[in-house]
């Protein structure tokens, strides 16, 4: 069979509201969000494993809340322009704390300036190794919810949503091969369904178990069928 040209165009990474697939794995962290107004001292710290789906909530929560977003590299330069009155964003804390201005930002918080203070990262705030003594303190009280590994339940409807979206047609049993086969992350859904829908059109076949194998093992010039 001659495969077709499939072009290697950049996949856009969806965090519309619409595209997010909720499940038991993430229904606690959905549902603390959802209150965000009823957030002790306004501050909430949102934790998890890569690829659990952080920054598509985080992002969720952002624009219903208005907020603005920002790392913990730029957050000193952000509060110093964040206008009273408008929520906070501040994703990967625990990948450098600047202690200062994290300080500062739960402290505005408390006090009513910022309405709404989301904090992520992947290890719980107890965790995150900050200097301050001061800060240490705040982190050991700071409210938190986790997002946990997808189950096989919210894969499969990550998966099935994903080759939906795509139009790829998909052979039946072709979800139930990959669960016990693949990295369960939501990033890895995204990842696997792009190349097997690239796969799958170059060999001008539904997405099948033989293209599912070939992904998975890393193998495109596998050409069996199935």
């Amino acid at each position: 069979m001659t495969g077709q040209l499939v072009l290697n165009l950049p996949v856009r990474v969806d965090f519309s509201a619409e595209s997010f697939v909720e499940g038991r794995a993430n229904a606690d962290a959905v549902a603390a969000l959802s209150r965000w107004r009823d957030w002790p001292r306004a501050v909430m710290a949102l934790t998890g494993p890569g690829g659990a789906g952080k920054s598509h909530l985080a992002a969720i929560w952002a624009q219903r809340a208005g907020a603005r977003t920002t790392d913990a590299a730029s957050l000193a330069a952000c509060l110093a322009v964040l206008p009273s009155g408008v929520s906070l964003l501040v994703e990967d804390v625990d990948q450098g704390i600047d202690d200062a201005a994290l300080f500062h930002a739960i402290n505005r918080a408390a006090e009513g300036d910022i309405p709404g203070l989301l904090i992520t990262g992947r290890t719980p705030p107890v965790l995150w190794r900050a200097g301050l003594p001061d800060l240490v303190s705040r982190l050991r009280a700071l409210p938190h919810v986790e997002l946990s590994e997808p189950d096989d339940e919210l894969l499969t409807r990550l998966l099935l949503k994903q080759f939906q979206d795509r139009g790829a047609p998909l052979r039946p049993g072709v979800v139930e091969y990959m669960l016990p086969r693949m990295e369960r992350s939501v990033s890895a859904v995204r990842s696997l369904v792009d190349r097997m829908d690239k796969l799958a059109l170059a060999r001008q076949t539904p997405v099948n178990r033989a293209v599912a194998r070939a992904v998975l093992e890393d193998r495109p010039e596998d050409g069996d069928s199935e």
